[in-house]
């Protein structure tokens, strides 16, 4: 018997294929390309992008993480540019970050393929969000990819 609905075995393939579509995205991208190009003047390069979803991907599976280990617990907010910032995203290497989000995605494939029906309901209290489950942050995971890949190919459209 499966530990998932069909819809939540499509939530985790969507939250697969994101590394796959990133990768291919990035194969050929240059150090150079990857960070003089932003998302506007003051927006983010491709580099602190792929960064920002590494670092969410631990963030989204802690959170979760959470919420197994108590009833309904506070979610701590984060400040997205201050993590730019502190983490120094800018100087990081692109295909570094892109190994270690892999990494890091394969742990969170694990931590919510292993989840039970039961566990798929366990609440939280998001800082900004309010009530959310374990379902929801599925769908968030998935969401989010989704605004950053397309970030990222607006990014990169700049310049052929």
């Amino acid at each position: 018997m499966s530990l998932h609905t069909d819809v939540q075995e499509h939530h985790l393939q969507m939250m697969a294929k994101t590394c796959a579509i990133l990768q291919n995205i990035l194969r050929n991208l240059d150090a150079g390309r990857a960070t003089s190009l932003r998302d506007g003047p003051q927006g983010w390069n491709t580099v602190e992008v792929l960064c920002h979803l590494r670092d969410f991907d631990t963030i989204f599976r802690e959170r979760a993480a959470l919420m197994l280990q108590q009833d309904n617990p506070a979610l701590p907010a984060y400040d997205h540019e201050a993590l730019v910032i502190e983490r120094a995203y800018s100087k990081q290497n692109l295909h570094t970050v892109l190994a270690q989000l892999v990494a890091s995605r394969q742990k969170s494939l694990e931590f919510f393929g292993e989840l039970t029906e039961a566990q798929w309901n366990r609440p939280g209290l998001h800082a900004e969000r309010g009530p959310i489950t374990l379902n929801n942050i599925v769908v968030q995971f998935g969401m989010h990819d989704l605004d950053h890949i397309e970030q990222i190919t607006r990014i990169l459209s700049q310049a052929a």
